[in-house]
């Protein structure tokens, strides 16, 4: 026991691990700032109210972290453990079908209780879960044939998961994940060394059973660009004209991003913190750390996640292991997803769609599944020095 923790702590993603530590930080402390108000007006609580939530968060993302830092990545490609983890998103998305709540103003059904722990979101699990479940679905089926004689019909249950998964997020409904999860399957499928033909072969198969499911979402689902989702649309064409309404957020997104300049107004002076901008501790805390730290807070940020994403991807092209190349794929892509997502949405590039910042974002569900995710990856940029060594020795 003694030699195996030696042998990890030799070949520790130090430079990966103190990144997600220290964007992790900079967020507590972003959320104290931003979310002060907040808490006193909306909660009558004391200003740290998020504050002590997100460090209580943290600790519980922290055991995550190490034990899936600590569990060899090889075992999620064994059948009974991802039939563990099928039943535990089952389980979260019937659960959530029977008893989930969510924000009403867009018909969002997101968030279940579980006594004793709070809220959990289940497309937060869902995003790992896909990525752990592609990959080890094309791993085995890259062992069992050679790609250039797989054909889509064999990938039929991957398939059918994902668009199962999908539908169930888009039902919720929570658009921004939707996006995230077609993201996710792209870029683990690419990794995966399947030849370009048969790749498109499978996307043509997946674009099949998506329009399908699309049109049955349309058909029963109506109202998912019906009332204030539809106002989201038409408000990104030209926000300040429902400024009132679905434009509000973006419009003093604006305001913060323009008064923080390129210094910022300083740590804790944010005005559109003051019951102008809602939730600015979760969607809209990038406009808050543009707000008061400028172009710092921006170079922080996005340093910070940018240096993960191109982790994630270097890990994939370095490594032989095609499921290990996966997985490393499959996080970097998540992470680059959800930051472009939630940066287009507060800086008005894309249309809302209630993504939170990884890391940097209020949330427990998020930064607990995230952090079991950097653990995973952490864990395959070990394997993979361990075997590079092997190889050079």
């Amino acid at each position: 026991m003694k030699q195996y923790l030696k042998r990890y702590a030799r070949n520790f993603d130090y430079p990966l691990f103190i990144t997600v530590l220290l964007l992790s930080l900079f967020g507590l402390v972003m959320i104290y700032s931003s979310s002060m108000m907040v808490a006193i007006v909306q909660k009558g609580a004391a200003p740290d109210y998020f504050y002590q939530k997100q460090v209580t968060n943290l600790i519980v993302a922290s055991f995550g972290f190490l034990a899936a830092a600590f569990f060899p990545y090889k075992h999620y490609a064994n059948k009974n453990i991802m039939l563990f983890l099928t039943v535990v998103l089952a389980v979260l998305f019937t659960w959530l079908k029977v008893a989930g709540h969510g924000a009403e103003d867009v018909g969002s059904q997101s968030w279940i209780r579980i006594p004793g722990l709070g809220n959990f979101q289940p497309s937060e699990y869902a995003k790992l879960f896909i990525i752990l479940y592609f990959s080890a679905a094309f791993y085995r089926k890259g062992q069992k044939y050679t790609f250039e004689k797989l054909q889509p019909t064999e990938i039929f249950y991957p398939i059918f998961l994902w668009i199962l998964v999908v539908a169930c997020v888009a039902f919720e409904t929570d658009l921004g994940a939707v996006i995230i999860l077609c993201g996710i399957a792209v870029s683990v499928v690419a990794a995966s060394g399947i030849p370009f033909k048969t790749f498109w072969k499978f996307f043509g198969v997946l674009g099949a059973f998506g329009t399908a499911i699309l049109g049955l979402l349309w058909l029963f689902k109506g109202e998912l660009l019906q009332g204030n989702r539809k106002g989201r649309i038409l408000s990104y064409f030209n926000p300040f004209e429902y400024e009132n309404d679905m434009g509000h957020q973006v419009v003093n997104s604006y305001y913060a991003i323009g008064g923080g300049g390129l210094d910022g107004r300083g740590l804790g002076q944010s005005v559109q913190k003051l019951g102008y901008l809602p939730e600015p501790q979760t969607d809209f805390i990038m406009a808050i750390i543009m707000e008061e730290l400028g172009i710092w807070g921006v170079i922080i940020v996005i340093g910070g996640l940018g240096f993960i994403v191109y982790k994630g991807f270097s890990i994939a092209l370095r490594t032989k292991d095609p499921l290990a190349r996966m997985i490393a794929a499959g996080i970097a892509s998540w992470i680059g997803w959800q930051t472009f997502i939630n940066l287009g949405g507060v800086t008005g590039l894309i249309p809302l769609t209630g993504v939170t910042l990884p890391f940097i974002s209020y949330g427990g569900t998020s930064i607990i599944i995230l952090s079991i995710a950097m653990g995973i990856l952490i864990n395959v940029s070990m394997f993979e020095k361990i075997e590079r060594k092997k190889s050079q020795s």
